[in-house]
């Protein structure tokens, strides 16, 4: 399984689209979720085999979309996150360079 516990600890791995460490802090460990490759509102089996640990930014991207392998599910969330950075990155930097001018 994705998520198991050894030796009285939990292990969150990365998440397999973004690459997010669950280890490396707490903040980040509370973001990490299980995913459904193929989901189960798709018919998706809780199986070991389907499950991959993500984040739950990932996660949201992805939804309940159903792709033809997890390669193209990855690239569509790598790509979908960019596009929501650079539109985030773009809000916040005009105030700042308002600001800058005054």
């Amino acid at each position: 399984m994705v998520l198991r516990k050894e030796s009285g600890s939990r292990k969150l791995p990365r998440c397999q689209y973004c690459g997010l460490d669950g280890r490396a802090s707490f903040e980040n460990a509370l973001t990490m979720r299980v995913d459904f490759v193929v989901p189960r509102a798709r018919k998706g089996k809780k199986e070991p085999s389907n499950l991959v640990a993500c984040c739950t930014p990932c996660n949201t991207i992805k939804g309940t979309r159903v792709y033809g392998n997890f390669e193209e599910a990855k690239a569509f969330v790598l790509t979908k996150r960019e596009e929501l950075r650079k539109n985030w990155e773009s809000k916040t930097a005009r105030p700042l360079a308002k600001s800058a001018r005054a």
